[in-house]
């Protein structure tokens, strides 16, 4: 129900915009016959519930369309923007765990000593730094100063370990923001664990906070820590939107504004489309992992 409202809302934003796609294939020159004859052509002289409903038949289908401007199919053209926004988005999520977690937990079990302080702050450093002036600064000091990996482009998949490089940068800058905003969230819930009653038992039994917290609560703070990640799995799809640009990726965000420039309105549908679904499943998934986390959830219901 959610995906097919998200579909309706899709449709009719794209539909009403000010523009006319047959009028941004042919040019500035064109006659209008030549303008209706690509319009009737494409289809996008049906009324508008028509062209909804032939397109959400296409997608159950398993037909995304033809885009009006490659004439090539949909489908191929987002599996091979899928080949690198995928590794992408898993790159920059592990990058993201990487910061967040060690940062978020060492930040919570030393707040009150300098060191706490210290990656407090450096985390809230990571929240206000953009992630697209981070991969400009990536680009000058890794990439241009010291040499050390690829600025832009992608090799291909034919070459791993060259596609891998060039996608190391991008999931940095992709991943070391949406880290640190969890890492926040992160250190309020381990915070919470540490002044629970069964930590502080913990503690008086002899375990230092950081061990109480490794063998006791840590699944406690796994749940709240969850509902962010998968909030932020968007923030990562959204994010590469820009990030694909900054370092010239042939992912689904460069394919993305290619299309909304060029009113190939199909194609803006399917990719929206199914970024929803993508949220959709990870919140599924997420709402799996809280029961097995955490049975009393499931009891509760």
């Amino acid at each position: 129900m959610t995906l097919a409202a998200a579909s309706v809302i899709v449709f009719v934003v794209l539909a009403i915009l000010p523009g006319k796609p047959a009028e941004v294939i042919l040019g500035t020159q064109a006659t209008p016959s030549a303008v209706r004859a690509l319009t009737d052509k494409l289809g996008l002289d049906k009324p508008i519930w028509r062209q909804y409903v032939d397109w959400v038949g296409g997608i159950v289908s398993g037909h995304l369309g033809t885009s009006y401007i490659s004439g090539q199919p949909i489908a191929s053209e987002l599996g091979s923007a899928l080949e690198v926004t995928g590794p992408l988005v898993g790159l920059g999520l592990l990058v993201g765990l990487v910061v967040a977690v060690p940062l978020g937990v060492f930040s919570a079990v030393r707040s009150r000593r300098a060191s706490g302080v210290a990656a407090s702050v450096l985390n809230q450093i990571g929240i206000a730094v953009p992630s697209f002036v981070l991969g400009i600064l990536l680009i000058v000091v890794v990439g241009v100063e010291l040499h050390l990996l690829p600025t832009g482009g992608f090799t291909g998949w034919s070459d791993p370990t060259g596609a891998l490089r060039s996608l190391v940068l991008p999931a940095v800058a992709l991943g070391v923001v949406e880290g640190a905003i969890v890492g926040r969230y992160v250190r309020t819930a381990v915070l919470d664990v540490l002044s629970s009653d069964y930590l502080r038992t913990a503690r008086a039994k002899g375990l230092t906070p950081g061990r109480a917290l490794v063998r006791h609560g840590l699944r406690n703070v796994a749940v709240p820590v969850l509902t962010v990640l998968g909030l932020e799995l968007a923030g990562l799809v959204v994010g590469a939107v820009i990030i694909e640009n900054v370092f010239t990726l042939p992912g689904m965000g460069t394919l993305l504004l290619q299309s909304v420039e060029n009113r190939d309105l199909i194609v803006v549908e399917d990719i929206v489309l199914l970024v929803a679904a993508v949220v959709l499943v990870v919140n599924f998934a997420v709402d799996i992992l809280y029961h097995s986390l955490d049975p009393r959830i499931a009891r509760e219901r």
